[in-house]
């Protein structure tokens, strides 16, 4: 998935210097990953079930500096600094491409010191910077983000039991899946398919994950037809799709590697794109919300313990318990605030579902489509549909089909408008008739 090569292109003197800050960005970044300093290693698991899941298990600041990094985080901020200073000096302050990238340097050393205060107090504050917190808030006096995962627990663990059918028995080996996977993107991403790696692994806490080329199956798992679904669209439409739209940016190499918080607008994203397609079903919102609801309880002082008992008492088995309990205290300490990544799903899937409605109310749809150049922050949305217009970002080649009917898509969007102004416990009165409490 390599760019094309600087011979071939016929680059203006700015768009050169563009390019070569890009690419700097790029490479500095590259070590950098953020899931493998946080994790925890597997005899971290097998102790904590030995002792009967009734211990917290021992992570303190010392187990994640007996854990060496790759690279020297001082070293990286001052390159990241140094690159800084260069996008100032030969862009400007007011260069519109420049400051996404002035951004994302600033984004990564803020990453960079959250990986250097793993275990620490510090830890969650610089998370909540970067990711958020479930007691964010949209507009002043709207709903908390905690507030969308209480509303819906009941409704959706009353679906969650009753809309169980044979389309959820896990029947595929991770292999089976794997290779449905690989087929299902031939088709997808021609042209590109060969470049699209399917594989098993068993280094992933969740059942599957994508990285910038590649979809990884957790070896020991088992998989639905709802849940292959789901991966062809989450992981291979969006993650993948955007990684290789990303890589085909002739100048702004950047948009193939996102900071940090561009996983807000990536994973909102797949999730509506999960929505939109009708591959999402009451567990996996389920999943989502009960994530956020523990969120909440390690940020007001809940411990693994407490937490991992909550997730047993959402009737979810013990070891997945601990996977779910785990992503939540990765990077902190078992009595420490929450990494809170796992906000990305809900927080990014409403901030991304208003910014449609609001485009399509102001005439803005093509905006949209700039979702898909690559891994971005939606507040850098007008600034790419502007690097679109002059030709500096070129329009992402793969798109779901969702998103490329513009009319289709506004057409839903328009009724949203007005359905979102009628009162549901209003409504509820006069269709008491017709659906009985």
């Amino acid at each position: 998935m390599s760019n094309l090569d600087h011979q071939t292109l016929k680059l203006s003197a700015q768009q050169q210097t563009i390019r070569e800050l890009s690419d700097r960005i790029v490479v500095a970044q590259r070590p950098i990953q953020i899931l493998d300093a946080v994790k925890w290693g597997p005899e971290i698991k097998q102790e904590f079930f030995k002792n009967k899941c009734k211990e917290l298990p021992k992570i303190d600041a010392s187990y994640y500096q007996n854990r060496p990094l790759a690279y020297d985080i001082h070293d990286k901020k001052t390159e990241f600094q140094g690159i800084e200073r260069d996008i100032n000096r030969l862009l400007g302050q007011f260069s519109g491409v420049g400051s996404i990238m002035l951004r994302m340097c600033q984004e990564y050393r803020q990453a960079l010191r959250m990986i250097k205060a793993r275990g620490s107090d510090d830890f969650t504050s610089i998370s909540i910077d970067l990711y958020g917190s479930s007691e964010d808030a949209f507009y002043p006096g709207a709903p908390l983000l905690n507030d969308l995962a209480v509303l819906l627990s009941d409704t959706l663990s009353n679906l969650n039991q009753n809309l169980v059918s044979e389309m959820d028995e896990k029947r595929y080996t991770s292999h089976e899946a794997a290779e449905i996977l690989r087929q299902r993107f031939s088709e997808y991403f021609k042209g590109r398919a060969q470049e699209v790696v399917v594989e098993q692994s068993d280094d992933i806490i969740a059942d599957a994950a994508a990285g910038a080329d590649r979809v990884k199956i957790r070896t020991d798992a088992m998989f639905s037809e709802r849940d292959i679904r789901l991966l062809e669209v989450h992981e291979g439409w969006v993650h993948v799709g955007t990684s290789l739209n990303g890589a085909m940016q002739p100048i702004c190499t950047f948009l193939g590697k996102g900071a940090p918080s561009s996983v807000i607008t990536q994973e909102g994203l797949s999730v509506i794109t999960e929505i939109m397609t009708f591959s999402s079903y009451p567990r996996r919102v389920l999943r989502i919300t009960n994530r956020i609801r523990a969120i909440n309880m390690a940020e007001n002082g809940a411990n693994f313990l407490e937490v991992f008992h909550y997730f047993c008492e959402c009737g979810i088995s013990e070891e997945d318990s601990y996977g779910h309990t785990l992503r939540i205290f990765r990077g902190s300490t078992p009595e420490g605030g929450p990494f809170t990544k796992d906000l990305a799903y809900a927080k990014g899937f409403i901030i991304i579902y208003n910014y449609m409605r609001l485009a399509v109310q102001k005439g803005l749809v093509h905006h949209i489509s700039a979702l898909f150049v690559g891994k971005v922050r939606i507040e850098d949305l007008h600034l790419l549909y502007e690097l679109i217009a002059e030709g500096t970002v070129i329009a992402p080649q793969y798109v779901p089909p969702q998103f490329k009917d513009l009319a289709a898509l506004s057409s839903w969007m328009c009724f949203s408008l007005f359905l979102n102004q009628l009162d549901l416990k209003k409504l509820s009165e006069n269709y008491r008739h017709i659906l009985p409490t």
